[in-house]
């Protein structure tokens, strides 16, 4: 498993990971709820959906929608094996330990504490901003200045002022 600093670090270079955000409803189910009752859902979605050597629908087992801890599995490449080993290096194969599993909902934990701390209600910025792409030199695509703002999101401390 990768340190969590690490893993977000990456995942705030992904435009299709960046893009994902709490929508008004999966808000209000989060206030509502709880953190904790959340947090208890995921870990029940991990143990049921991920945690077994070969899930069933594996890649296709996590909604796009309908939850709060869907979207952030989505965020956080928690959605299924193929990501776990990708993105968090948990080989897929062999059931989930308990250690990977409490990862997988640090994970997500972490991620869902940021979007509730969001002082505004999340804008659906990502998917205009993803179509603004800018042609490097060597040809390769890059995400607009606008989208490398909305990177910030999973960085573990805030950016340093620039006075």
């Amino acid at each position: 498993m990768k340190p969590l600093d690490d893993i977000f670090a990456r995942l705030a270079k992904s435009p299709f990971r960046c893009r994902f955000q709490l929508g008004a409803q999966d808000r209000a189910y989060l206030d509502s709820k709880g953190r904790e009752a959340v947090l208890d859902h995921a870990a029940t979605f991990i143990a049921e959906r991920l945690a077994p050597a070969n899930p069933r629908n594996d890649g296709q087992q996590t909604p796009m929608r309908g939850h709060p801890v869907f979207v952030a599995q989505h965020a956080t490449a928690t959605c299924c094996r193929g990501c776990l080993a990708k993105w968090h290096a948990i080989p897929a194969g062999g059931a989930l330990t308990d250690d990977e599993q409490r990862h997988v909902l640090a994970v997500i934990a972490r991620w869902l504490d940021h979007q509730a701390t969001r002082e505004t209600p999340p804008r659906q910025v990502a998917q205009a901003k993803s179509r603004k792409k800018q042609k490097s030199p060597a040809g390769a695509y890059q995400a607009s200045p606008e989208t490398t703002l909305q990177l910030d999101m999973f960085a573990a401390e805030p950016p340093p002022d620039d006075d």
